[in-house]
């Protein structure tokens, strides 16, 4: 046990978070009071749970979990003894494939998932977890019996708003602070953040053309002011310090300055997380072929395509290149290489960081979206030749983004394509970002087309269309949005009206809830 509590010390140490006389200290408050080493650090103040949770997450290559985000049924609980959770202070969480996602508040406590393998007859897979939410779930289970309902932890109170004022870096952390998503800024215009997808104005008056250009030029560079001025819009990343990341567009509008930036997390999302379903890990890992994530702008394409290549980092040994625009997330190399390339600081274009990606020897190639022409074509070739292709596209359903792959082609092409197509193609996935019935926050919903002998004929025979109605048939490989949003509408988790406003057909959503009891 001893050397368990030095492992995890001489982890931080190294990572420059905390001092050996630190440590020391540590361990001894742990001697006297008990606890974790994590918890003792946490409340000597030599560092936040945040950092903690980081800097475990980085050196051993586990992911963290965050125990609010997820729900833990009662059939999950009752697979692991409550006495096991209680001493080896460890949660199982769910699967993740076939194996057994289990929440460590002490990741380096290996030895318990043997336990925990023995009375769930599971693998498992180790995730980080909170110490906090550790205690909150014991609670929970306290008040309402382990194994009896499922455990849906409390959000914290949301901190107070950050009050904006006219300037970027308030602006930028109002916009984190209220949990939004992107902020907007135009000339004449009150300056405004989307939050679960609606704007909200903020407490402000309308901006001068003046002064959004000044705030703008300010956290330029001079190459990207120069960009700018010949390209009238320009794309690019900004980081400001002790706040966040964003992905910026700067663009002209009669005749001004207008500016969004999206917020980008730092850490990329879990699977459990996001809501991502258990397939996507097993198409991730495939070695050859096409995955389009699909679906409109602002509906979480780039963070869904960021898990996956989170998935193979971790599970694969491959080259991964990537090409971006800008790079959002940023992936650490664990047992696979990701080298990834921005459009404009890397390479000029997708299609000439594509034109030359063979020579980097890549098994993995991701491409932030499909745009053009050339850009399909060589990522089609990728896919024909042994590769693993994965890019976003924007469509309106899994069965239209085979269309829009073809139509970018001239007529002449277009048979020859579909071909390729149907012999590539490994899954469209297509999603939306719904608001939740119980409050603030969003929820997945999602559409998947997959290959199969009858998908390959359709899009060969250039018969696509006729897919859409195969997926009222509920076959495996072609699952309809409308079967997805059924579920959430019947377990309470998005209300009905906001269901319908993306049901592929509002008749067969209706259907489908009749037949779960929703309507009589």
């Amino acid at each position: 046990m001893p050397d368990k509590k030095l492992k995890i010390g001489e982890i931080l140490v190294a990572a420059g978070l905390i001092h050996e006389d630190q440590l020391q200290q540590a361990l001894k408050s742990q001697n006297q009071l008990g606890g974790t080493l994590g918890e003792n650090l946490i409340r000597l103040g030599f560092i936040t749970e945040d950092a903690l949770l980081n800097a475990l997450s980085e050196q051993t290559g586990m992911q963290h979990i965050n125990l609010v985000k997820v729900e833990v049924p009662s059939t999950i609980q009752r697979l692991v003894q409550l006495e096991t959770v209680r001493l080896r202070r460890l949660m199982p969480i769910g699967f993740e494939g076939k194996r057994l996602v289990v929440g460590m508040v002490d990741p380096t406590d290996l030895s318990a998932l043997t336990d925990v393998e023995f009375q769930s007859g599971h693998s498992t897979k180790p995730v980080i977890l909170s110490a906090t939410h550790f205690e909150q779930a014991l609670a929970f289970f306290q008040a309402h019996g382990y194994g009896t309902v499922a455990l849906k932890l409390q959000p914290e109170k949301e901190p107070k708003r950050a009050k904006p004022e006219k300037n970027l870096p308030s602006l930028l952390e109002t916009l984190v602070s209220w949990k939004g998503q992107d902020l907007h800024l135009s000339a004449g215009a009150i300056p405004s953040i989307r939050v679960d997808n609606e704007i909200r104005r903020l407490n402000l008056p309308a901006q001068r053309p003046a002064e959004i250009e000044q705030m703008i030029h300010g956290i330029m560079t001079a190459e990207q002011k120069r960009t700018f001025q010949e390209n009238l819009e320009l794309d690019f990343a900004y980081s400001l310090n002790g706040v966040a990341r964003f992905r910026c567009n700067v663009y002209r509008q009669r005749n001004s300055i207008a500016f969004t930036a999206r917020h980008v997390a730092d850490a990329i999302p879990t699977a459990a997380e996001l809501g991502l379903p258990d397939f996507l890990r097993e198409f991730a890992l495939k070695t050859q072929g096409l995955i389009l994530v699909t679906g409109p702008n602002g509906h979480g394409k780039s963070t869904t395509l960021a898990n996956l290549v989170e998935t193979i980092n971790r599970e694969r040994k491959a080259n991964v290149v990537t090409i971006e625009d800008p790079v959002e997330y940023t992936h650490r190399h664990m047992n696979s290489n990701v080298n990834q390339r921005e459009v404009g600081t890397d390479t000029l274009s997708f299609a000439d960081g594509l034109r030359h990606i063979f020579r980097q020897n890549p098994d993995v190639i991701v491409i932030g979206e499909l745009r053009d022409y050339e850009s399909i074509s060589i990522a089609l070739t990728a896919a024909e030749t042994g590769h693993l292709v994965m890019g976003t596209l924007h469509s309106l359903s899994a069965t239209s983004a085979v269309d829009r792959i073809i139509d970018a082609f001239p007529a002449s092409q277009q048979l020859q394509v579909r071909a390729q197509v149907a012999d590539c193609l490994l899954m469209v996935f297509s999603q939306r970002l719904l608001r939740r019935a119980s409050g603030p926050g969003r929820i997945l919903a999602w559409e998947r087309m997959s290959s199969s002998l009858r998908v390959r004929n359709a899009i060969r025979e250039g018969k696509v269309s006729l897919l859409r109605g195969m997926m009222q048939t509920n076959v495996e490989e072609l699952v309809s949005i409308d079967w997805n949003l059924a579920e959430l509408v019947s377990t309470g988790k998005v209300k009905y009206e906001e269901a319908l406003k993306y049901a592929d057909s509002g008749t067969y959503l209706n259907d489908l809830l009749k037949v779960r009891g929703v309507f009589k």
